[in-house]
């Protein structure tokens, strides 16, 4: 069933210049989102999502009242919500495998829907600019396109992607949004930051940079988050990266060297440091099983050991 805009359904898109031409009313929505001010999300009631992740809850939830994602260049921060039941996913697409993953997150909100005999699937895309490579722009059609064949009708709510997107800053093409949160009670997205990005921050960015696929990171019945076991080999030969400049790894590290956040070369080196410190990622999940995580009285993240 192809996605629909105003109620109506939506054409094969050949360029997102076409779609915003055809849909105007979708460029002021988008230069409306964009125009909201940042909010710089609590961390004490936030479900982080990183790179090649997803996470769905309903308003039920009382261990989660925002999703969020954010440090996306050329990456797409997905949100579809049901109407009716109030469910909600965010995923944090970056192209690897877009045409797998899109499934992934529809029946992540429909199976949290199924008792709803009302309502709408309705979506949110941010992300993305007018890179030079184009890979913003693919990612864009990728996405649209694989919404367009799932068997649900699903309207396009926002779409703030690619050039809608974009600014240019002393010469030079970056996103104006990085990141958004979603409010799991009221169904709002906004652009957002994340000064917290855990738990496990360092062994999620692991997981994406040995070529995890996108996975589920969060049992909404049991309030649990939830990490691997990850599989990766020793690679010594990363500690290459730990010695070269600035340059050297957004040069070929990034998908958007010029618009990388501030923060970009310091989380990579951390990432390949802790990959480094745990060259055999089983001692990280003992007997294979993952790391568990619930939400303490005072808002914290923390471990559950496994008995």
């Amino acid at each position: 069933m192809p996605l629909f805009i105003q109620n109506k359904p939506l054409d094969r898109i050949r360029s997102t210049a076409d779609l915003f031409d055809k849909n105007p009313h979708l460029q002021e929505k988008a230069k409306a989102f964009r125009s909201k001010p940042l909010v710089d999300v609590d961390p004490k009631c936030l479900l982080y999502v990183h790179q090649r992740e997803f996470a769905a809850t309903t308003p039920a939830d009382k261990c989660v009242s925002v999703i969020g994602s954010d440090d996306a260049t050329t990456c797409h921060l997905v949100v579809l919500r049901h109407t009716g039941s109030g469910a909600v996913c965010l995923g944090h697409c970056d192209g690897s495998s877009t045409w797998s993953e899109v499934p992934l997150l529809v029946k992540a909100v429909t199976s949290l829907s199924d008792a709803c005999k009302e309502g709408r699937l309705e979506l949110h895309l941010v992300g993305g600019f007018n890179d030079d490579s184009k890979t913003s722009h693919n990612l864009s059609l990728d996405i649209l396109a694989a919404f367009q064949v799932q068997k649900e009708a699903i309207h396009l709510e926002t779409c703030c992607i690619t050039e809608m997107n974009d600014v240019v800053v002393n010469g030079t093409h970056r996103p104006v949004v990085y990141g958004i949160g979603v409010d799991v009670k009221t169904g709002d997205v906004y652009p957002a930051s994340f000064p917290h990005k855990g738990p496990a921050e360092e062994l999620r960015s692991a997981r994406t940079f040995t070529g995890g696929e996108m996975v589920n990171i969060y049992d909404s019945s049991r309030g649990l988050f939830q990490i691997g076991p990850c599989t990766w080999s020793q690679n010594l030969d990363i500690a290459f990266w730990l010695s070269q400049n600035d340059d050297t790894i957004l040069k070929y590290l990034s998908t958007s060297p010029r618009a990388e956040p501030p923060h970009f070369v310091q989380h990579m080196k951390s990432t390949i440091q802790f990959l480094l410190d745990h060259p055999n990622s089983e001692s990280l999940f003992p007997g294979g099983q993952p790391q568990f995580y619930h939400r303490t009285e005072t808002g914290d993240w923390e471990r559950v050991v496994q008995s």
